[in-house]
């Protein structure tokens, strides 16, 4: 949200008060705590019809710095809050002052403010100078009767800044104006279903903003030396976490906010899908699954998509016996053949289910303020939506949930959770603009959990497509509606990558794209990337994508890859553990592991698949693909040819091979993929 028009004014209807200068400093046991005053004292009547800001810095944890700014601090709490782990404390952090700064140290990272004159703060790292919230960077701002406070931190030149989510715009934030808002929107614009309000710095420093609902960014766009962010009310709470390496930054933040739990190993292999409005029955899904048996492409995973249910009365959660008669009987044949079977769900509910009217009568589903349930002709006629803020509504949901397991679901693709009012009244009395984004964390929360108690630990997973911090402890999530094109394949990649970069380890999309049907050149292209995703799954809209609907190539190139990924499951999963372990994805952007390489800034058509794999898929019909060795000693890991880098590469590739490099110098990893791959 923009507040200044250039440097010296405001835009038309804005006010705005400044903390401007420093009028006391306390330091505390556990804290430092800073007031500021919105004008500059000359004499006693200063002190008069002014207003203060209070800024209370913590350490959670070594190089981490909490930052609570507040205005009015007898507003009460407003609910939800993220989940965090609000225990921890720093003992080590050091806590000081002298005749004209005070300061609170933990690790290499320090907080510095002056005790008197012109309000500032600034970031150190290892004594040198990293961030600062400037003269007038924070600010109390008055526009249409509404409250808001923002923060700046400043940037160095040449600073990058990624994350905010899964997003699918430029890969890098600077310039950009993004609002932490789910919505459904697909992937081919500024909208996003997984809103993170956490950055990442090409410095190794992230910052989370500390607020569930609505946070407004302007990343080197509205001052284009800061990275700018907003909230509506009279406080603002962020972390800064110090680094120094991107990596180290997610590491502390995953401490916080939470790591993926491990997936089971079957999750890793090739899930294949009914797609979404094709017409299918017991016989179509037995079939389909034979037949790639047939052709020697094992799957894992069988999805049922929406219409495993009756049309209209979605979610009932009860199988449509017209085209699935015996479903405990298929269920059973087809675990038989040593597959896992995940169907579709999501935490809507149409008046024509008959769960609507059990939900209605116990109140389970969200009411509007005048205590009705809250209807609307949205995706399902006449729709209402589970309230998981009460206790007994998330037991009854996942009672319907654990009947599907005990016939023998093994994992559900939790779908939406985005499309979330503001209009409605929660059990708990929650503000309903914060459980907009954070709706989702208590719905998938409640799936996994009942699939980690029905199944055990390290058994629970889901396909979930919203998401908001903290929901990377339950993994997996996948890249929402996108188009059968190149484009759309590459924005697609980019999502993944920057969601990545807020803590998620797992991430999956569908092959060749959800809306369409992809042309056999273009599926045999993403066919390769999706098998070298953490998680694999075809699956499409109006048709359905097993390979022989292409072309016979399509089905040798699918087995080709299918097979490379069974090799590599060693290897996937040592990467895996490292997710679980310290935060970092599994998919990974070239910055993650090579910071201090200037030419993987801006990097988003290739990334490192762990520490020592690099890919690059193929994003032409040319079959030409131009991509960067960072430095080292690399060696392709299909063909054996060696290369040194830092060099720019352009080739051309059949559809059975693509640039898969493995950088040799990388310990363990490279002798895990050199025992299970060709070039061995």
């Amino acid at each position: 949200m923009k507040f200044d028009a250039g440097n010296w004014k405001l835009l038309p209807g804005t006010e705005a008060t400044y903390p401007l200068s420093v009028v006391d400093v306390r330091t505390e046991p556990d804290a430092l705590v800073v007031t500021g005053y919105n004008k500059t004292v000359h004499h006693r009547a200063d002190y008069l019809d002014g207003a203060i800001f209070t800024a209370r810095f913590t350490s959670p944890l070594p190089d981490v710095i909490r930052v609570q700014i507040t205005h009015f601090k007898g507003r009460r709490p407003r609910q939800p809050a993220f989940d965090l782990d609000y225990s921890r404390s720093n003992p080590d952090a050091e806590i000081g002052r002298d005749e004209a700064r005070a300061w609170l140290k933990t690790g290499e990272l320090a907080v510095v403010v002056p005790v008197e004159g012109e309000w500032r703060v600034d970031f150190v790292r290892g004594g040198r100078p990293l961030t600062s919230s400037e003269q007038k960077a924070t600010g109390l701002f008055t526009r249409d009767g509404r409250i808001y406070l923002r923060e700046q931190l400043s940037l160095q030149a040449g600073e990058t800044i990624y994350g905010l989510g899964e997003r699918f715009t430029p890969f890098v934030r600077n310039g950009q104006s993004v609002e932490i808002w789910h919505e459904d929107g697909g992937t081919n614009s500024e909208i996003a279903y997984k809103n993170i309000p956490f950055h990442l710095s090409s410095l190794g420093y992230g910052v989370l903003v500390n607020h569930p609902g609505r946070v407004s960014y302007e990343v080197a766009s509205h001052h284009v030396t800061r990275t700018q962010f907003s909230v509506e009310g009279h406080s603002l709470d962020y972390y800064l976490f110090g680094g120094p390496t991107p990596k180290a930054a997610l590491e502390q933040y995953t401490a916080l906010s939470g790591r993926p739990a491990p997936p089971p190993a079957w999750s890793f292999g090739l899930w294949l899908s009914t797609s979404f409005t094709t017409n299918y029955s017991e016989a179509d899904v037995l079939a389909n699954i034979e037949r790639m048996e047939a052709v020697g492409i094992p799957i894992s995973v069988f999805h049922f998509d929406c219409f495993w249910m009756k049309e209209l009365t979605w979610c009932s959660f009860l199988w449509d016996r017209r085209n699935f008669p015996d479903p405990e009987g298929m269920l059973r044949r087809i675990h038989d053949k040593g597959i896992k079977v995940c169907v579709w769900i999501n935490p809507y509910i149409a008046e024509a289910s008959p769960l609507f009217d059990e939900g209605m009568a116990s109140g389970y589903l969200l009411q509007t303020p005048e205590g009705d349930v809250y209807q609307v002709d949205d995706w399902q006629p006449g729709m209402g939506l589970v309230d998981f803020t009460n206790p007994e509504a998330r037991a009854w949901y996942a009672g319907k949930l654990r009947a599907l397991v005990e016939m023998g679901v093994d994992t559900f693709k939790t779908d939406f959770g985005e499309r979330i009012p503001t209009g409605v009244r929660y059990f708990d009395g929650s503000d309903p603009e914060r459980m907009h984004n954070y709706y989702t964390y208590l719905y998938n929360q409640t799936v996994f959990d009942l699939l980690r108690e029905v199944k055990g630990e390290g058994n629970a997973v889901v396909f979930a497509r919203s998401a908001t911090c903290g929901s990377q402890k339950f993994p997996v999530h996948w890249g929402g509606d996108n188009s059968s094109t190149y484009p759309s394949m590459a924005e697609t990649l980019r999502g993944g990558l920057s969601l990545g970069l807020c803590g998620f380890g797992f991430w999956s999309h569908d092959i060749s794209g959800f809306i369409g049907t992809a042309t056999p050149d273009l599926y045999k292209r993403w066919v390769a990337f999706g098998l070298l995703s953490s998680h694999s799954r075809l699956h499409g809209s109006s048709s359905v994508r097993m390979p022989w609907r292409f072309d016979d190539e399509a089905v040798d190139v699918l087995r080709h890859f299918n097979d490379l990924k069974t090799r590599l499951m060693p290897y996937l999963l040592d990467v895996a553990r490292d997710a679980h372990d310290y935060g970092w994805p599994m998919m990974r952007a070239m910055m993650l592991e090579f910071p201090d390489d200037p030419a993987c800034r801006h990097l988003d058509m290739q990334y490192m698949l762990g520490p020592a794999l690099l890919v690059a898929p193929v994003f032409s019909e040319t079959s030409e693909v131009t991509y960067y060795l960072p430095s080292g000693e690399w060696r392709h890991l299909l063909s054996g040819e060696t290369a040194r880098g830092p060099a720019w590469r352009t080739e051309t590739y059949d559809y059975f091979s693509l640039p898969l490099w493995v950088h040799v110098a990388r310990g363990q990893a490279w002798d895990c993929l050199r025992a299970t791959t060709p070039a061995s």
